[in-house]
């Protein structure tokens, strides 16, 4: 296993959608583990595969969102593969949600309360499930980065803008640091 470098905002290839996995092989798994193992080591409860430089449709996310009571083991990953929200119902308010690649800003988000996602385990076998809450909003999420999407472009264009602007101030102390 490896930890692998986390690609942050502005970065270009976070806004472009990317590509169906066709075959789940060796490379794929590997990546599988090492986003897990990334994740982890960030403190997240998901992550997309765009978010670490890799143009495949894979996420994966921690067990224990399913079901935060459940003393199940710690660490554990779940990763869908060409994962795709086929129906969605409700309205709530992820408050406060963050992101890995978008440093130093949180924000509350509207999202569906409910979801019904479709994708790929790493056996290849076709799951379906629906997700409520914060595996909701974690699907949502996680989703939205494989099609190019990140949390701030569905927030108010202001506080968009004032995101956008210190952050490349940020960039900018650290190139002249």
């Amino acid at each position: 296993m490896a930890l692998l470098k986390i690609v942050t905002y502005p970065e270009k290839s976070l806004s472009m959608p990317s590509d169906k996995v066709e075959i789940i092989d060796d490379e794929v798994k590997q990546l599988i583990q090492d986003m897990g193992e990334t994740m982890f080591q960030e403190s997240g409860i998901g992550l997309a595969a765009p978010q670490v430089g890799v143009n495949k449709r894979i996420l994966v996310y921690d067990a224990r969102a399913q079901n935060p009571d459940d003393d199940g083991p710690e660490q554990q990953i779940i990763a869908l593969i060409n994962p795709k929200i086929i129906q969605a119902a409700g309205s709530q308010l992820s408050e406060n949600e963050g992101c890995l690649s978008v440093v130093d800003f949180r924000a509350d988000v509207k999202r569906y309360e409910q979801v019904t996602v479709q994708a790929i385990d790493m056996d290849g076998n076709p799951i379906e499930f629906e997700a409520h809450g914060l595996m909701a909003v974690i699907m949502q999420h996680e989703i939205d980065h494989l099609d190019g999407i990140l949390f701030i472009d569905r927030i108010s264009t202001l506080k968009r803008t004032m995101y956008k602007k210190k952050r490349m101030k940020q960039l900018k102390e650290e190139t002249s640091s």
